[in-house]
């Protein structure tokens, strides 16, 4: 079993505990990991295409060393897949060969996999166990733990989904040196968003240790990512069905950002180049309504722009995003329900945002298409 030394947290839910391993070379433990969390039967891995085979097959491997019999399912899960077609392909799969509720499905990719096969863990048989290999960055220090599984409609993203915790997240920090330049950025977006919120000491790490962080060298990022995991777990365990307002505060940037997916079109920016610009326009927003300076304005931009991250966008309209924002889930009553910040590592939720404040915030980040958004 995976020593103590790579636990990252605890996450506490209805749905039971479950452990976030953060390490390298963890991924060999995965089978003995499984059995700790009380799992059994036969494993079902389901991996994103894009991973290179020698990762999946050593993670075959290591379930396989576990105890567990297991089938392998490569195919493509990004956003363009991200609906009802794929999750019956995967249903009829797992059909084919008589998955039962003692089984377990375990999942490798990013956090499009997690969101589309955790979906399909939660409604196949009314629900079996999965277990969450993320192998990009903001899948680890997000989509990853907290149980939240859905798929896209044309209307918008995540719209059908449920509330459905892993059984353990295992997070191997040597799956990252595979990533493009723009995964590693989008990743980083997520991570830096949970200092700008919760804790401004996370926040001068990313700002004042870029070129470590960005190298993966070291303990360093390790470190990070498991501190950046233990932000998100404490908020999850303290509001799990984000009824609250404590966990609507991980949506800091989120609503522009889903904005700019949907209208976009899923793919032309990554989640967390969108959610990147989305933090612009909340800051934006932020700073209009008296409740923080332009300082923090420009450090948060400074930060997301050592990243390689965008603080503007091009080719759509104030209009189509502020729409867009109307069929945001965390909508109550037509009113947006916005994540601004108070200050560096503090942020509240707020519903009073003039739609004017919201327009001139909206304009400043949109570009002519000739511009870049960096």
């Amino acid at each position: 079993m995976t020593s103590d030394e790579n636990l990252a947290a605890v996450v506490s839910t209805t749905q039971g505990d479950y452990r976030v391993i953060v390490g390298r070379g963890v991924i060999n433990d995965i089978g003995a990991e499984m059995t700790a969390a009380g799992l059994s039967g036969r494993a079902f891995l389901i991996a994103d295409v894009s991973m290179f085979p020698t990762a999946v097959h050593r993670a075959h491997e290591a379930l396989e060393r576990g105890g567990f019999v297991t089938n392998v399912m490569t195919m493509e899960l990004s956003e363009r897949v991200k609906n009802m077609e794929t999750v019956l392909e995967i249903y009829k799969w797992l059909a084919g060969h008589r998955a039962e509720r003692i089984d377990t499905i375990v999942v490798m990719g990013g956090g499009v996999a997690g969101d589309l096969v955790g979906f399909v863990a939660a409604t196949w048989l009314r629900g079996v166990a999965v277990v969450q290999v993320p192998t990009s960055l903001a899948a680890m220090v997000d989509a990853s733990i907290g149980g939240k599984v859905a798929i896209n409609l044309p209307e918008g993203k995540n719209l059908v989904g449920a509330f459905h915790q892993p059984k353990l997240v295992l997070q191997d920090v040597a799956h990252l040196a595979t990533l493009p330049e723009r995964e590693m950025a989008g990743g980083f977006a997520e991570a830096i968003k949970h200092g700008l919120i919760l804790d401004p000491g996370l926040l001068d790490t990313f700002e004042r240790q870029a070129a470590e962080l960005q190298s993966l060298d070291g303990d360093l990022p390790v470190r990070t990512i498991r501190r950046s995991v233990q932000i998100k777990a404490e908020v999850v365990s303290a509001d799990e069905f984000e009824r609250g307002d404590v966990r609507l505060l991980l949506n800091y940037g989120h609503t522009i950002g889903h904005a700019i997916e949907n209208v976009s079109g899923y793919g032309k920016l990554l989640h967390g180049e969108a959610v990147a610009v989305g933090m612009m326009a909340a800051a934006g927003i932020a700073r209009r309504l008296g409740m923080i300076d332009e300082e923090l304005v420009n450090r948060q931009r400074n930060v997301l722009q050592q990243y390689n991250l965008p603080v503007t966008v091009s080719g759509v309209t104030t209009d189509e995003l502020i729409a867009a924002t109307k069929t945001d889930k965390k909508s109550r009553g037509g009113k947006v329900k916005w994540v601004l910040l108070e200050g560096p590592g503090k942020a509240v939720t707020r519903s009073d945002v003039p739609e004017a404040v919201v327009r001139e915030a909206v304009d400043e980040v949109i570009v002519p298409n000739e511009q870049t958004g960096t």
